[in-house]
């Protein structure tokens, strides 16, 4: 079968989902034909990804959230304000997803939780009129799922992540939930809960007990407090990696903080031999420390990553905070208990992911 692949370009976990489906499909003799990643100007598609996707990448302005105070924290509110009052520019988004659609013509197009693929099919019935496939894969896609329970407080917080989860994954012939743990899927939505997808990569390491905190801030406004954090604290070790545009690849303030640019190799080797991690809730990269059974405090960036946090939290991964507080890290890492089931889950992802999206070959 021939694959093309949507891809939503904030942070680093849609990339390397992708990344891991793209090699699980070609061991199985298929083909991805191209990738089209949505992102917005202040992104920048990650080297290793354009590396190792080995097909054509193309990029194309998307609704994203937008980084507020010093590119700290977000506001969902401005973020959607903020996009659809540039109806021209994503118009132009629409009209291009389209094409290349058309272009390559493939059996499936997999999403990887952007939005404007999902307004596509909508709008132009490319499930009907070309009888191309959508196949929506996210972490996202279990709050869709009647089985996955929240309380009527959070049904509140997450009434706007539903809605754009939703716009996403409009006309799918399958919605492939991500999840910590199995559990039952919705037929009658088709949605289908299934393992990580986790990088081969992350097989070729194992964990070992380091002395220093392995971190990754999606903002760069995040730097200030780990900063004022280590001037604090100056005897913790801590490596840090960020997306920051024009950093070096190391930037040394001194022995015990050491900042990284964004390098997936760097990336699996600092956290699997780390004592711990302290992160900005990433789903993809909260369940690399699972399976290296690191324990985790995650600072949500957005609600989306107050999501992934508050679900990592039942599969007991870690603990929540407002503020990169690495004290409260120090102080869960003798009570953390790692959950034994996580890595048999893991490894069920590519049976599992082969049989949803290609049939039983």
């Amino acid at each position: 079968m021939r694959f093309l692949f949507t891809v939503q370009g904030e942070g680093r976990g849609h990339f390397t989902q992708s990344l891991s489906l793209a090699s699980i499909l070609r061991k199985h003799g298929h083909e991805v034909v191209a990738v089209l990643v949505g992102k917005d100007n202040s992104r920048q598609i990650p080297k290793f990804y354009l590396d190792k996707i080995n097909a054509p990448v193309f990029d194309f302005r998307s609704p994203n959230f937008t980084a507020l105070y010093k590119k700290k924290r977000p506001s969902l509110v401005l973020s959607v304000i903020g996009n659809f009052s540039q109806p021209l520019i994503f118009r132009k988004s629409i009209l291009f997803v389209r094409s290349k659609i058309e272009e390559y013509r493939p059996d499936a197009v997999i999403n990887f939780y952007e939005m404007v693929t999902g307004v596509v099919f909508r709008t132009y019935r490319l499930d009907k009129k070309l009888n191309i496939k959508l196949i929506s894969i996210a972490h996202q896609y279990i709050l869709l799922n009647p089985h996955f329970k929240t309380t009527a407080e959070q049904d509140i917080k997450y009434y706007f992540l539903r809605m754009l989860t939703k716009a996403t994954c409009q006309c799918s012939w399958k919605i492939l939930a991500l999840s910590f743990r199995d559990m039952p899927g919705s037929p009658e939505k088709n949605i289908v809960i299934v393992p990580p997808l986790l990088r081969k990569e992350v097989f070729e390491h194992e964990p070992e007990q380091g002395d220093y905190i392995h971190g990754y801030m999606l903002n760069t406004g995040y730097y200030e407090e780990i900063l004022d954090w280590h001037t604090k604290n100056p005897h913790v070790p801590l490596r840090f990696f960020w997306d920051k545009k024009d950093a070096d690849d190391v930037t040394v303030i001194d022995k015990n903080l050491i900042l990284y640019r964004l390098n997936d190799k760097l990336f699996l080797e600092s956290m699997a031999g780390s004592m711990a991690y302290a992160t900005t809730s990433g789903f993809e990269s909260v369940c690399e420390a699972l399976y290296y059974k690191k324990p985790i405090l995650m600072i949500p960036v957005h609600i989306e990553q107050e999501f992934n946090a508050y679900d990592a939290s039942l599969s007991g991964a870690g603990i929540s905070s407002m503020k990169f507080k690495l004290n409260k890290l120090l102080n869960f890492i003798p009570n953390y208990r790692p959950d034994e089931n996580f890595r048999d889950w893991v490894h069920q992802a590519e049976e599992r992911f082969v049989k949803e999206i290609c049939g039983d070959d």
